[in-house]
């Protein structure tokens, strides 16, 4: 009697398979699923129009699920038709593994644990693998890429994960197979963590393994690739501010109703008093700040980035309305000539100011000063926020 694989129970349990997308790597192909084979036989493979030897490796895996195509579409396009493929099978949830060996068959083990810790209740779940990018061994440009992907998933999303562009993965099929996908290649990947974490999934990094071999077969072109991948952020960072994040605080405001709405995602009492201060006096930072026209834009980047409350930055960034731009471009100004080691220019009344012949004449003070401005007013309003917030929470402890 042949021995079961060592993760099969488990991957039944919760009607789980390996998804592999496959294009010309026939030098490792062979091995990565024989490895795979000895932990399950839940194995659905896309070959993805390969022209190399891959059509003789795969009839030597005749028991596998496999789709063939004629030409090669990319992998966002193999992954797509694999999920489909997968859930008419009857799974429900895909664990991605390249074919090019770089990952290691018996971190399955940490997909299925998450899995398996998971109670009733709790949002559904996406993971991607995290190769720890900044060890010694991963190459420069990958490691660079995924930084830049990283910070915009964040901005995008909300959600700060270390590694986003792993293809080492579980996917919850039900739900991304009901996601509308545009994208064919490598960008795709991005397209679907981002447009699953709108959705409301968990979307979560769990360390894995990873073996870059020296002359490791990769079908990714650096140039393209991340041309596309910059062009699909900056979409999703235009659907993100005008559409998602207000969509999301409509709905939560719909759930919880007003008072609590204002108590947890205005003021955010659950906040300590140094995070809501500083929330202040990053708003008030940013409209002072010379950057007219991108303040929006700025201030929930910002927000996302140091995790604080972007309404409540948004609301303080506002400080730069018509009836006070006069004011905050004449301080700038006198700031910068204080700055500048000038003094204060005491002849330059408000009543004459005129901005847009001054501010022309003297740009570098202008900019200086109002960066000078915005700090210290900032910093200034941190302080006084601090304390009153640190007083307000004491006495409501005191009270109860």
């Amino acid at each position: 009697m042949s021995k079961s694989p060592i993760y099969q129970s488990r991957f039944n349990k919760f009607n789980c398979c390996v998804l592999v997308p496959t294009y010309n790597n026939a030098g490792s192909l062979a091995s990565v699923l024989q490895d795979l084979l000895l932990y399950t036989d839940n194995i659905v493979l896309v070959n993805d129009g390969s022209t190399d030897a891959t059509k003789e490796i795969l009839k030597s895996f005749s028991n596998l699920e496999i789709l063939h195509f004629e030409e090669n579409k990319g992998k966002g396009v193999a992954l797509k038709h694999g999920f489909k493929f997968a859930e008419d099978l009857g799974y429900e949830y895909a664990i991605t593994i390249d074919s090019d060996g770089q990952h290691y068959p018996d971190d399955l083990d940490v997909f299925l644990s998450e899995l398996e810790s998971r109670q009733q209740g709790d949002p559904e779940l996406l993971l991607v693998g995290d190769r720890n990018m900044g060890r010694d061994g991963i190459p420069g440009k990958s490691s660079t890429g995924n930084k830049f992907s990283n910070f915009w998933f964040l901005v995008v999303t909300g959600t700060q994960l270390s590694d986003t562009q792993s293809g080492y993965r579980l996917y919850p099929l039900k739900v991304v197979n009901n996601i509308p996908l545009y994208t064919r290649k490598f960008e795709f990947e991005i397209e679907i963590i981002v447009k699953t974490a709108w959705r409301r999934v968990e979307v979560k990094n769990i360390p894995i393994k990873v073996f870059y071999e020296e002359n490791r077969v990769t079908h990714f072109r650096p140039f393209w690739d991340i041309t596309r991948i910059t062009l699909l952020y900056m979409w999703f960072v235009l659907v993100s501010f005008f559409y998602i994040h207000p969509r999301n605080k409509y709905q939560d405001f719909k759930k919880k109703g007003f008072k609590r709405f204002w108590k947890e995602d205005i003021i955010k009492n659950q906040e300590p008093a140094h995070k809501k201060a500083a929330a202040i006096a990053l708003g008030v930072f940013i409209g002072i700040s010379p950057f007219w026209g991108l303040h929006t834009l700025l201030v929930f980047t910002l927000g996302a980035i140091f995790r604080v409350n972007k309404v409540i930055a948004f609301l303080f960034s506002n400080i730069s309305i018509p009836p006070l731009i006069p004011f905050i471009i004449y301080g700038s100004y006198q700031m910068g000539s204080l700055v500048s080691g000038n003094g204060f220019d005491w002849k330059l009344s408000l009543e004459n100011f005129d901005s847009s012949a001054e501010i022309f004449q003297s740009l570098w003070q202008y900019v200086v000063g109002s960066f000078a401005l915005a700090g210290l007013t900032a910093l200034v309003l941190w302080v006084v926020f601090y304390l009153f917030f640190s007083y307000s929470e004491q006495k409501h402890i005191i009270k109860n």
